[in-house]
């Protein structure tokens, strides 16, 4: 390789495609909104106004995750990823993947055990007031404080894993100065 196609190379920043950018923000905004809401809700008194219309919100937001993750999961494995001008050392590599697969475990898992939650505990399934989800499950207060406790240990760990994925772009971003986020921009 010449010394002019490697340093073309190095300076080259490759994207994501404009649907797989768009998807990403998009769950970024309706994921973050839904544990912020959840987060809010688990601090107000069970049965007020308030908190009912709040997780009304944080449950439309949540199946409305489990759709763009049901687009999203598919056209990732389709278009694979976008190659590094410069590839990550193997620390950061290894981290980044651990780091993807747990996000994409926990956009898939906590949506699932939401919608366990409700339709197995027998409250409403709503969609932005506009429908409501079809409740597939039977009554069962057994599952529906198992899956309760799922999606609570789950928000802590998409709490963490978020953060740290956010925390891990603007450090690439400000401190690493390398192409890292500027893909997904």
């Amino acid at each position: 390789m010449s010394t002019t196609t490697a340093t073309a190379a190095d300076t080259t920043t490759t994207r994501y495609r404009p649907s797989q950018r768009i998807l990403h923000w998009l769950m970024a905004i309706v994921i973050i909104s839904a544990l912020i809401i959840g987060l809010y809700c688990s601090y107000l008194s069970p049965g007020i106004p308030l908190r009912r219309a709040l997780l009304d919100v944080h449950k439309s937001l949540g199946m409305t995750a489990l759709i763009l993750i049901a687009i999203r999961l598919p056209l990732r494995l389709s278009l694979g990823e976008p190659g590094y001008g410069q590839p990550l050392d193997t620390l950061n590599h290894y981290a980044a993947r651990s780091a993807h697969i747990l996000l994409y475990a926990l956009m898939i898992l906590m949506p699932i055990a939401g919608y366990t939650t409700s339709a197995a505990g027998g409250h409403d399934l709503p969609w932005f007031g506009l429908f409501q989800w079809p409740n597939l499950l039977p009554l069962d207060k057994a599952l529906e404080r198992t899956a309760a406790e799922i999606h609570e240990y789950g928000a802590y760990c998409l709490y963490v894993i978020v953060s740290v994925h956010i925390l891990a772009a603007l450090w690439h971003h400000f401190f690493r100065r390398d192409e890292v986020l500027k893909r997904m921009l």
